[in-house]
């Protein structure tokens, strides 16, 4: 049996995710696709424009056999951490064959290489990487001139280095590696609108332009071209029953902890120096929202999105001590939490049961019984975090608040 594993956030599930999918089952001659998806909050440090059940079902109905859940701490995290805690639950299933993803060069052979730099840190790379980034590069533009410097032969396809999808690339074989993980990479050359574009195109938008349109009430049937049936429809039932959530809903929220916390100061949050630290505290009073802040704080050093996780963090209460001890364990993820799968699809449950090194979890009420309580201890934070979305979309949409126990898994 031949399982793809697909690493995603389908916030929203759009055609470029489709054909991803589908070119994924193609050149992995898979039987099965399983996805780990991010849950309530993205890896640039914003919420999702609705919630993990719903993006679920999309990505389902559109094809996919199995959603899992990224947790938060992973989903909301660096390149680096964010692939860490995907590549583990998937090698962690124990039935996984292959991994597949989209990168904006398209080169396998190109992208190793430089996961074999990086993940080397030689003495010479780790010598150029200080010394560009004491000259006032950011760090992808520091890593990009160290590697040049280190391996010159690469410079001629070094420029795409600093694209997100190719440095995820890079972050997913440096993981399978380090857990000499049998999973074989396949990558795919991105289509269409570049991640960043905030455009609408003719039909392979990028996730970014569909949510832009969102925000400024473009008419729902000018996204119907960006994005399979199935998943439109999904996306237009859930925006004529709720307003999608955006940063700027969590403004009060985020505004309430740094207020309380600015006489500490917020080096314990994961990211946060001590120069974002009190440049928050300096600029504390001149807070408008949750994004015109980031706008305020942000550097030519420090990026937009890295300023954003750094802010949900805070906000999350997501401390580096509690990232430390994920990263320090052995299983890195210490249990396999369902969102959804295809009635068709079934039979994976039971050989993920069989063979899964991990707890698999379809019941939360089950949990306490099923995990560590070390384990069970993660799990209630992660249930937490949730509980923090679904308050503010309750609140923007005058509903009571969805239980997290009692919600059960999507079935297609």
């Amino acid at each position: 049996m031949k399982v793809c594993g697909i690493i995603a956030e389908y916030n929203p599930f759009h055609n470029g995710h489709l054909h991803h999918l589908q070119e994924s089952i193609c050149l992995s001659q898979a039987d099965y696709t399983i996805v780990v998806m991010s849950g309530n909050f993205m890896q640039r440090g914003t919420p999702a424009l609705m919630d993990k059940y719903d993006r679920a079902r999309a990505a389902l109905e559109c094809g996919a056999d199995l959603i899992i859940e990224l947790p938060a701490y992973y989903a909301t995290g660096s390149a680096e951490y964010f692939a860490l805690g995907s590549v583990s639950l998937l090698d962690k299933l124990g039935i996984v064959t292959h991994l597949c993803f989209g990168s904006e060069c398209g080169d396998l052979d190109f992208l190793s290489k430089v996961a074999h730099i990086t993940a080397d840190e030689s003495e010479s790379y780790q010598k150029c990487l200080q010394s560009h980034i004491k000259s006032g590069k950011t760090y992808p533009s520091a890593r990009t001139a160290a590697i040049i410097e280190v391996c010159p032969e690469l410079s001629s396809s070094i420029t795409g280095l600093t694209t997100p999808n190719n440095i995820l690339g890079i972050e997913y074989i440096k993981a399978l590696n380090r857990f000499n993980s049998p999973i074989t990479p396949i990558t795919l050359k991105r289509l269409g609108s570049d991640y960043h574009d905030i455009r609408l195109g003719m039909n392979q938008s990028s996730a970014t332009a569909i949510r832009q349109a969102i925000s400024n009430d473009v008419d729902l049937e000018a996204l119907s071209s960006q994005m399979p049936n199935k998943s439109y429809e999904i996306l237009s039932e859930y925006l004529l029953e709720n307003h999608p959530l955006f940063p700027s809903d969590f403004s009060e929220v985020l505004y309430y902890k740094l207020l309380t916390e600015q006489d500490i100061g917020f080096t314990d949050y994961i990211d946060v120096s001590k120069s974002l630290s009190d440049r928050i505290c300096k600029n504390l009073y001149a807070f408008d929202g949750f994004e015109a802040f980031c706008n305020l704080l942000k550097t030519k050093e420090v990026t937009y999105s890295r300023i954003s996780r750094c802010l949900l963090h805070i906000m999350l209460n997501m401390r580096k001590k509690e990232l430390d001890s994920y990263i320090n364990e052995l299983d890195i993820t210490p249990y396999v939490r369902i969102l959804g799968f295809r009635k068709a699809s079934a039979n994976l449950l039971t050989e993920i049961s069989k063979a899964s090194s991990i707890p698999m979890l379809t019941k939360l009420a089950n949990a306490q019984n099923i995990l560590s309580e070390e384990a069970y201890e993660k799990l209630k934070k992660e249930i937490l975090i949730n509980d923090i979305y679904t308050c503010i979309r309750a609140s923007k949409n005058k509903k009571p608040m969805r239980n997290e126990y009692s919600t059960p898994i999507v079935i297609v």
